[in-house]
């Protein structure tokens, strides 16, 4: 597929073990109904979406953002064909690498695979972490592009500005936004300076308050529910982070030892663009350093390391000895070290960003979604607690959702104060157990709370009589 054009769907024949049952209602409104299971990397949407076929008629359209892509089938972490267990998959490794496959391509890749599988009497299922591609299908607008848009439409400028620099003694803090507009605050994250520097330049050359524009462009343009294309009903899988932390790091392990090495090997390229594509896939540019090194031991030894590296098997086995740690060169074994510990902290960094903006669809655009809870299956390894505490409450929201419409009325019903409400996102926190350390939103706060650290100085000072506060 060329970039920018439309894939087309696999031809895949739906699977014999799933019998569709006509007592189900899977369309009965003006809306096709679509199911999303939403969650943050490593929670099991996959797993979960796979298990609910053997409980409805359902096809999966992938909703990862590297998924779709061909190639990195270990890195990007995509489900083999053998535990897909007959179930049709669609956009999972159909783009070429190389392709730009933005948000509104993929919305525009999977409506008519939406009509195609209602065509067959079958429920959609858009499983994925790209939350950006659910927005894309779901609304008529993306947020942050419309943003972007408005950005450049309103002039908000940027730092250097001749017009922004000729506002005197102007200080582009988050404190000064708060004191301005306390409701645009509360929408981003004190450390977004970006934001806050274009919040302000729009406030310093127009006087306009952001909040009301924003406002009125996102009850406008974004979230309304009655404008959805179809009626949705959301899972999330969720996870505590804690769990999901150590779950990552074992998951990394694994992937390594399953020939990640060899797959971010075959694509290496000097000085590649890693802002596009596949190679924006976290796992890419984190082992940079180390191929780099590793090319260039290889140069000195061999001679043209460029075609050694397509052609010769050695490379390969050589890297495998430095995973072994049978090489004795300590560079490239702590390059590699490394490599692999940015690949679990970076992948730590995107499950929070997943979680938040799950809570920001959440509590900003009133978005209805069902948690199920997997912490302790995913702790245990407990295929018995996965179907009791996953699988079985995620079937009951379903027929609830497929048989009386419940998830789409609450849907709607929840709609009704969106973004109508100011909501302080971002209250300050601050724990006298940690040096007073000030932490920002509720997510943050919580976060600290079940961090060793800040657990292990709480029980020294109560068993030294000391009353502390936390908060």
């Amino acid at each position: 597929m060329a970039s920018g054009g439309e894939p087309e769907p696999p031809k895949t024949e739906p699977p014999t073990n799933l019998n569709p049952n006509p007592h189900l209602n899977l369309g009965s409104n003006s809306k096709p109904k679509v199911l999303v299971v939403m969650g943050a990397t490593g929670s099991g949407k996959s797993k979960l979406a796979i298990d609910l076929a053997s409980h409805f008629p359902i096809e999966i359209i992938n909703a990862d953002s590297m998924q779709v892509y061909k190639g990195l089938d270990v890195l990007t972490n995509k489900v083999p064909i053998q535990d897909q267990k007959g179930v049709p998959h669609h956009l999972l490794g159909t783009i070429s690498r190389t392709a730009e496959f933005t948000a509104k391509y993929f919305r525009d890749a999977a409506i008519p695979i939406i009509s195609e599988i209602w065509s067959r009497k079958r429920l959609p299922v858009i499983v994925g972490g790209t939350n950006y591609y659910i927005q894309a299908l779901v609304s008529p607008f993306l947020l942050d592009e419309s943003r972007e848009d408005m950005e450049e439409n309103t002039s908000f400028g940027n730092p250097g500005d001749k017009e922004a620099d000729e506002a005197e003694n102007f200080a582009y803090t988050y404190e000064k936004l708060r004191e301005l507009d306390p409701v645009a605050s509360n929408r981003i994250h004190p450390n977004d300076q970006r934001k806050i520097t274009q919040y302000l330049s729009l406030y310093a050359r127009f006087g306009v308050l952001p909040s009301k524009l924003l406002h009125e462009k996102a009850m406008e343009n974004w979230g309304r529910v009655d404008n959805c294309k179809y009626d949705c009903c959301f899972i999330c899988v969720d996870a505590s982070l804690p769990v999901l932390d150590d779950y990552v790091g074992k998951r990394v392990d694994c992937m390594v030892n399953s020939g990640l090495l060899n797959e971010v090997f075959d694509i290496y390229k000097l000085h590649a663009d890693c802002t596009r594509g596949l190679r924006q896939a976290i796992g890419v540019r984190e082992f940079a350093d180390f191929l780099r090194c590793y090319v260039s031991e290889c140069e000195s030894r061999h001679g043209n390391a460029h075609y050694l590296i397509s052609a010769d098997k050695s490379l390969k086995a050589d890297m495998q000895q430095i995973l072994d740690g049978t090489n004795k060169n300590q560079q490239l074994q702590d390059l590699l070290t490394e490599a692999i510990e940015r690949v679990k902290l970076n992948t730590r960094r995107l499950v929070r960003r997943q979680k938040r903006r799950l809570g920001r669809l959440q509590m900003l655009f009133g978005w209805n979604i069902h948690f199920v809870d997997a912490t302790e299956s995913i702790s245990c390894v407990s295929d018995d607690l996965w179907a009791t505490q996953v699988v079985e409450p995620s079937g009951r929201i379903i027929r609830s959702f497929l048989h009386d419409n419940a998830c789409s009325d609450e849907l709607r019903n929840g709609s009704e104060e969106m973004n109508l409400i100011p909501r302080d996102l971002w209250t300050q926190y601050a724990c006298e157990a940690c040096g007073n350390r000030v932490l920002r939103g509720a997510h943050e706060w919580e976060q600290h709370k079940q961090g060793r650290s800040h657990r292990k100085r709480v029980s020294r000072l109560k068993k030294s009589g000391r009353s502390v506060s936390v908060g």
